[in-house]
């Protein structure tokens, strides 16, 4: 079990009794990489900057507790799914219940024989990589079908099928770029991102409850069918949260609600359907915003030719604190070149492939 140091698992170990703590870190240092926390608080503040993927927690500490530390860890969308192993000295079964109800996933009796905590912790790792690959594959299912369903609604109103798969790339790319500039960092970690970037095809899922005589009018809508046709954001959003009360694992589709809402918000308040302002516009609908208003603008239609990327920015950045926040342009203006590029991709797939306009 003499792993690679460049693959070992991240084990935390947490006990206020530092002769215990020195013990069992010196126990699994051959085999994992190892750190060591005295007391919850600490574990905690080690936690949010390496996360790691498996922890052993002592229940009897002063303070914070085990039971508090992990009534805690839980609570923390980031921290919550770490497997953690309780270490006690206790052996009642009012303990152990306690435990396993608060989310603990085993038990380990002090002082620690070296051979069970091996396969204890083994057992438990091996575990949580088969539930991460399969949550992976169920996501990759789920993605592939919202991915289709979203492209045939937009094929109904004439937008290429590839607009939900660029919209989403621009929303990964700008949200990348918003972490780097160290804005949002409450509400936007790399987590929060890959759920964005998930939801992101579905924002216009609710054109589906649109009828074609609005949805394909050639011409300008009248403010009676504008009015109908802004009941999308609505509809999206009230789809979105009946599939989420289904699949409530699925929570990308928490995310894909909000984006449904409030994508056609804007930061000065103007914009539909609730008015919203500033940042009670959720952040993934700030961003959402820039990167559909981007490809609208330079992706060709069957009634117009796509803008020049240059003219498309110009908008955009006249946009800043009006249309848009002001902190996503300035993201999306240090990465045009980027969008322009994948722009360009895009375009030249369908040309490729014999595509073209829908």
């Amino acid at each position: 079990m003499d792993n690679d140091p460049q693959t070992q698992n991240k084990i935390m170990v947490v006990d206020d009794n530092l002769s215990s703590l020195k013990q069992i870190g010196a126990q699994l240092g051959r085999h994992y990489d190892v750190s060591l926390a005295k007391s919850g608080a600490l574990a905690l503040q080690i936690c949010m900057q390496e996360k790691p993927d498996l922890i052993l927690l002592d229940i009897e500490m002063p303070g914070m507790d085990g039971f508090e530390t992990l009534k805690r860890l839980r609570l923390n969308r980031y921290l919550g799914s770490i497997p953690v192993i309780f270490l006690t000295g206790n052996h009642d079964t009012e303990t152990e219940v306690r435990g396993l109800q608060s989310g603990a996933r085993d038990f380990i009796t002090k002082p620690v024989e070296k051979s069970i905590l091996l396969h204890r912790i083994e057992l438990h790792l091996r575990f949580s990589s088969y539930q991460a690959q399969l949550e992976n594959t169920v996501a990759k299912m789920s993605d592939s079908v919202a991915l289709a369903f979203a492209e045939l609604i937009e094929c109904r109103d004439e937008n290429t099928g590839e607009h939900v798969a660029r919209t989403s790339k621009y929303v990964g790319m700008i949200g990348r770029r918003l972490i780097e500039m160290g804005f949002f960092t409450e509400e936007l970690t790399p987590a929060d991102l890959h759920m964005m970037v998930r939801a992101a095809p579905l924002h216009d899922i609710g054109k589906i409850a649109i009828s074609d005589r609005i949805l394909l009018k050639p011409d300008r809508l009248d403010d009676e069918e504008f009015t109908l046709m802004k009941q999308h954001t609505v509809m999206g959003e009230e789809i979105l949260k009946n599939m989420l009360a289904r699949t409530p694992t699925q929570q990308y589709l928490h995310y894909a609600g909000m984006i449904a809402a409030s994508h056609h918000e804007r930061f000065d308040g103007k914009g539909y359907p609730r008015g919203l302002a500033g940042d009670g516009i959720p952040l993934c609908g700030r961003i959402m915003s820039v990167a559909d208003v981007y490809d609208a603008l330079v992706d060709d239609r069957v009634y117009r030719e796509g803008m020049k990327h240059i003219e498309a920015c110009r908008i955009i950045i006249d946009g800043k604190n009006k249309s848009f926040d002001g902190r996503v342009v300035d993201a999306f203006e240090s990465i045009h070149e980027e969008l322009a590029a994948e722009a360009k991709k895009s375009l030249l797939r369908r040309q490729n492939s014999g595509g073209g306009q829908v």
